[in-house]
């Protein structure tokens, strides 16, 4: 499957998340997914394409929708996925860590290792995401994202169709890679979308718990996460600086 990304992504520059959603699940159904931690802007995709407007435009394709139970997420998020399920009447499907990884890691490092150096941080999330993730993609031609530029320095870079040679070169649909938060959340409450609790509570982020905090008055939307590192490694290795590919 052979595509040009610059001129996609050219195009598309001015379209609404909606229109690029409509091409994106036109050109890769039914081998297309979405990773979803359901964070805000997780939730603002999952209405586009699974409410009733988004099931109109698709003709009622199916998106497969998943997440990864790391073992360690907030009592929130399992509430949201169950109120997902009732309201859109979609399928969640959850992938695990291997748990004899798990495990191990726990009885040679301890529950909170990943604080301890950037490199045991990363192991964490080799195990707990990474991994699972892999497993969620096989079979797949291309997953959805939330990732938006205005994120992080991490993410600044981000374009709306990307070529993921991470997993074995598959494309990676961003369709907010271009909204701001404000609009974010403009459109959840436009449109009534159920969001976590926790955003409430001041947390701008979803991830797992020991990893995840409320930000501050002034604080950079990623900043609650992993707040004890730089910006500039503020990923788990799900999304990883990609090269274009036409």
């Amino acid at each position: 499957m052979s595509f040009d990304i610059q001129k996609i992504n050219a195009d598309f520059a001015d379209k609404s998340p909606q229109e690029f959603l409509q091409w994106a699940v036109g050109a890769f159904y039914p081998r297309i997914t979405m990773a979803s931690s359901f964070g805000a802007e997780d939730m603002a995709l999952i209405d586009m394409f699974a409410g009733p407007a988004g099931r109109l435009a698709l003709q009622d394709k199916t998106i497969r929708v998943f997440t990864l139970d790391t073992g360690r997420l907030n009592e929130e998020t399992y509430e949201l996925i169950d109120r997902v399920r009732a309201r859109y009447k979609i399928a969640i499907e959850s992938y695990f860590p291997d748990p004899r990884k798990v495990e191990a890691l726990e009885r040679t490092k301890g529950f909170y290792s990943f604080r301890e150096s950037l490199e045991n941080r990363k192991e964490c999330c080799s195990i707990r995401k990474v991994g699972p993730l892999a497993r969620a993609l096989q079979g797949t031609a291309a997953w959805i994202t939330g990732l938006r530029r205005d994120q992080s320095v991490t993410r600044a870079g981000v374009q709306k169709i990307e070529v993921d040679d991470a997993h074995n070169g598959i494309f990676k649909i961003n369709p907010l890679a271009a909204w701001t938060n404000d609009q974010v959340w403009q459109y959840l409450r436009e449109q009534g979308v159920p969001y976590s609790k926790l955003h409430e509570l001041g947390y701008s982020s979803i991830g797992c718990a020991p990893c995840t905090r409320a930000i501050k008055p002034g604080e950079n939307i990623r900043d609650g996460r992993w707040w004890w590192e730089s910006p500039e490694h503020k990923e788990c290795g799900l999304h990883l600086p990609k090269r274009e590919k036409k």
